[in-house]
């Protein structure tokens, strides 16, 4: 680094940018869509964990994107938060390089798990006889093993390139949270390098697990249209539903966020594209998969029933 460089050491989030009074209705509303992902994917994981019908494939990879999930919304979440209610939003660099980072490595994570989903419920519907055997659970563990070492290891590609950077421009991040795109305009150097990564890394990660899952859920479509019986349709339509529409959600907000043309949006619209797929989705998730599967609704019965009975 140069002497005339300075290195910042703390950085000021600007947030929405509002009164006081929407700031405190803002802490609300956000305070209770935070409780609501953390409770609803924690019943996920209790229900999972507790009713032995839910040990197979299927809910143990749902229990991973719950969580992600978890995870992911308390990466930025909490500091949005206390920001909301303080005079002083301010975040020093290195927590804000490390909410960087664990928000991409979430982010890519829930990508790689959702395609791995798609898979499971491809193999189930197509391949039914041979289920059991090709979804052992040393295949199942392998694949979330390599979901998680990947997404952290593409996190930390970006996280080292981004600290090759000297920082000595604005001090203020124009978001809620450390955003990478946003920290790149704390560099007072070319960041083209960063950008191209970046987008390599999104095709790599939105564009290519989407097409997967698209290819997965059309073997699907044709299967379940081969299926004699109306209730046999149904069923494994309904299993596939609530997976198709958490796909929907996620990817398609990512995809607008990252791969759209960066004039397409102003700044204010990437803020609650963000808000979408940090807070939204993840506290949508448990609510599509339990209000659209029987099995979830039917192991909640259970476990209240032995609750009561004790």
């Amino acid at each position: 680094m140069r002497s005339n460089e300075t290195w910042i050491t703390e950085v000021t989030l600007l947030g929405f940018q509002v009164d006081h009074v929407l700031e405190v209705f803002l802490f609300g509303i956000f305070l209770l869509f935070y409780i609501l992902t953390m409770m609803g994917n924690g019943t996920i994981l209790g229900l999972i964990w507790l009713d032995p019908r839910l040990h197979s494939p299927m809910y143990f990879f749902l229990s991973h994107l719950a969580i992600i999930d978890m995870s992911y919304a308390s990466s930025t979440v909490p500091k949005m938060l206390a920001n909301l209610v303080m005079q002083k939003k301010t975040i020093t660099f290195g927590p804000c390089i490390l909410q960087t980072f664990l928000y991409l490595a979430f982010a890519v994570t829930e990508c790689m798990v959702l395609v791995v989903m798609s898979y499971d419920r491809y193999v189930a519907i197509c391949h039914p006889l041979q289920y059991t055997i090709i979804m052992n659970w040393r295949v199942c563990t392998a694949l979330v093993t390599t979901c998680w070492v990947f997404s952290f290891l593409l996190a930390l590609v970006h996280i080292t390139l981004i600290l090759r950077l000297p920082f000595c421009g604005p001090q203020t991040i124009d978001h809620f949270f450390c955003q990478i795109m946003s920290v790149f305009k704390l560099a007072c150097a070319d960041t083209r390098l960063n950008r191209v990564v970046l987008f390599a890394g999104s095709v790599c990660v939105l564009v290519g697990p989407l097409c997967l899952v698209l290819v997965s859920y059309t073997r699907i479509i044709f299967a379940i249209l081969r299926i004699q019986s109306r209730e046999g349709r149904r069923k494994a339509f309904s299993t596939c539903c609530s997976h198709l529409c958490v796909v929907g959600l996620f990817f398609g907000s990512a995809i607008v966020m990252y791969m759209a043309p960066k004039s397409s949006h102003s700044q204010e619209q990437r803020k609650v594209l963000s808000l979408f797929y940090s807070l939204f989705n993840p506290m949508l998730n448990p609510l599509i998969y339990s209000l659209r599967n029987a099995e979830v609704k039917g192991a909640l019965r259970r476990v209240l029933w032995k609750q009561r009975s004790v």
